[in-house]
């Protein structure tokens, strides 16, 4: 064991050039410093908990930098929800939306809610998240994690040597199914893996717990059992891939706005700071029913008896399990046309 910092690279969805480019630039950059261990995987938001990918991160030990096309706060939570937990580490590199949010959040942590994160043991440890889209320069990254490195660098276990419990030598890649393959190289003392995993894209809810009140909203509206409970009555996402495809509306009556789809195109359903119950679409075209005047949960239920329709089954409006609080909540513009159809897209019919 040696005093070293682990970085996990979680790369694009798609096959973009240019964010292929960044990535190989950020792990090229990193390979040529000291006492850091890269991680090249998958999608964060596409990897499922019992994938190699997943394994290999909860075997990381100590502080941990996660750099992901996606928002700080949902790459955290994601992260979370796979059993790999840790304090929000502060990032210094963030674009100016990022710093307005900054803001917001703490404003928001100014009541006095007690909040499923309250009932926690955290791990003494940091996860800094670095989002992809804050700069299009690897310098920029590498910089920031040299600095995070500086100031937190603690003993752990490279991931070469723990990978759901199995090891693998520098000097040739494993195998350890036809869809799963591990790579290990070493440039000088640093470390670094790659691990390749084939699947589809997915598309699931991902609770904040800093913002949860456990108040159960989600689990009363949703009504495909994509959610459940612990062993202590907390809310989870207990069946993620029962979510249908595209459809946000949990994320509209959650009255604290703790429930994220990060692939979403609106950033407020994405993770960022904004309030997504305030963030509405022109459902005209889809439905015949303007979305002028109407509120967060009313048009969360229009999506979610699109939803059940798709699948066979009767709508059901406004009658089953949105509060009254969330049927008087005020109502905001509706989102640009352009986000629409990128919705439309995802929806895939």
């Amino acid at each position: 064991m040696s005093k070293r910092i682990s970085v996990v690279i979680s790369q694009s969805p798609s096959k973009n050039p240019a964010k292929r480019k960044l990535e190989e630039d950020i792990v090229l950059g990193l390979m040529l410093e000291p006492g850091i261990d890269v991680t090249v995987v998958p999608n964060l938001y596409d990897i499922k908990t019992d994938s190699t990918g997943m394994l290999a991160l909860k075997g990381v030990g100590g502080n941990m930098i996660v750099a992901a096309w996606l928002y700080e706060r949902a790459a955290h939570w994601i992260l979370d929800r796979n059993g790999i937990h840790g304090h929000v580490g502060q990032v210094l590199l963030t674009s100016e939306s990022d710093e307005d949010e900054d803001e917001d959040e703490a404003s928001a942590g100014e009541d006095e809610k007690s909040r499923v994160i309250d009932t926690r043991e955290i791990p003494n440890r940091k996860i800094y998240a670095l989002d992809l889209r804050s700069s299009n320069k690897a310098q920029s990254f590498i910089d920031e994690i040299k600095r995070i490195q500086g100031e937190n660098a603690v003993q752990v276990v490279g991931l070469g040597d723990i990978v759901g419990g199995l090891s693998f030598s520098s000097s040739q890649p494993a195998s350890l199914s036809s869809e799963t393959v591990i790579a290990n190289g070493e440039t000088g003392d640093s470390v670094l893996n790659r691990i390749e995993e084939t699947g589809g894209r997915r598309w699931y809810p991902v609770i904040d717990y800093s913002r949860c009140t456990n108040c159960m909203e989600c689990i009363d509206f949703c009504l495909f059992g994509v959610y459940g409970v612990d062993r202590i009555d907390t809310i989870l996402v207990e069946q993620p891939d029962n979510c249908r495809k595209g459809c946000p509306a949990c994320s509209r009556v959650c009255p604290e706005n703790a429930i994220m789809f990060p692939q979403h195109k609106t950033p407020a359903i994405a993770g960022s700071s904004e309030s997504a119950a305030s963030m509405k679409i022109d459902l005209s075209q889809l439905f015949g029913a303007p979305a002028e005047g109407k509120t967060a949960s009313e048009i969360a239920s229009i999506e979610r008896d699109e939803q059940l329709i798709m699948v066979g089954r009767d709508a059901v409006g406004q009658g089953a399990g949105i509060a009254k609080r969330q049927q008087d909540r005020e109502s905001a513009p509706s989102d640009d046309l352009d986000d629409l159809v990128d919705e439309l897209n995802d929806l895939d019919i």
